[in-house]
């Protein structure tokens, strides 16, 4: 595993943004691991997350790309975080672009934050997590809508690598057959497992022989099809 997905791995566990225990997901499913990217929250945090998810999107898609597209509400301050982080790390500058929940009709008008579409524009989607894909369901007709533009991708920043609305495939791997894109993560939770099982992390162990059994169990019942 890369140096960059272990620290990450660290990181959002230090920032509270991966937790452990038990939670109930909007899908009703009891789950022992719940990850919130709301909880990055300081300039620190943003700084550091913008990095990692720079480089993940240069070792998955490279910078051939020309726009980063964060879906409204979470994926804007990760798109403005990741282009800054792209510019900073390769010296390359990848516009940013974001849509706004509701028309605006009076001043900058239109559904779009940041950079405005054309046509040819080669686009990845940012996200923190995705567990159904409603979100992208909602983002590909926006994005489409706006321009002649290649979706190349997503990037979130862990994979759930739990069964999809589909039942059977990963959310990701669904968005990848659906749309035919590729969708990809920082890290996945069994990158996740890997590196924390009975290893400390800031001091503790997060991950012991209890909540591995917990995750393995969930993953009896819930994981997805390899």
């Amino acid at each position: 595993m890369e140096t960059y997905k272990k620290e990450f791995i660290e990181f959002m566990v230090e920032s509270d943004v991966l937790k452990f225990g038990e939670f109930t997901l909007k899908s009703g499913r009891k789950s022992p691991f719940f990850m919130n990217a709301g909880a990055y929250v300081t300039g620190t945090q943003l700084c550091k997350l913008g990095e990692y998810y720079a480089k993940a999107i240069h070792d998955t898609y490279g910078l051939d790309f020309d726009v980063l597209f964060g879906p409204a509400y979470k994926g804007i301050p990760l798109a403005v975080a990741a282009t800054m982080a792209i510019s900073k790390l390769y010296g390359k500058d990848i516009r940013y672009c974001s849509n706004r929940k509701e028309v605006k009709d009076h001043g900058d008008t239109g559904i779009l934050l940041g950079s405005k579409l054309k046509d040819g524009d080669r686009v990845v989607i940012i996200e923190d997590v995705t567990t159904s894909g409603k979100s992208i369901e909602e983002t590909f007709p926006i994005i489409k809508a706006q321009a002649d533009v290649e979706v190349k991708g997503l990037i979130v920043s862990l994979n759930r690598m739990e069964v999809g609305k589909g039942g059977t495939l990963s959310a990701l791997d669904e968005i990848r057959e659906l749309y035919g894109f590729r969708a990809s993560a920082i890290v996945t939770m069994e990158e996740v497992v890997a590196h924390l099982y009975n290893q400390p992390c800031n001091g503790k162990i997060v991950i012991d022989d209890t909540l591995k059994s917990a995750i393995d169990a969930y993953y009896e019942q819930y994981g997805a099809r390899a």
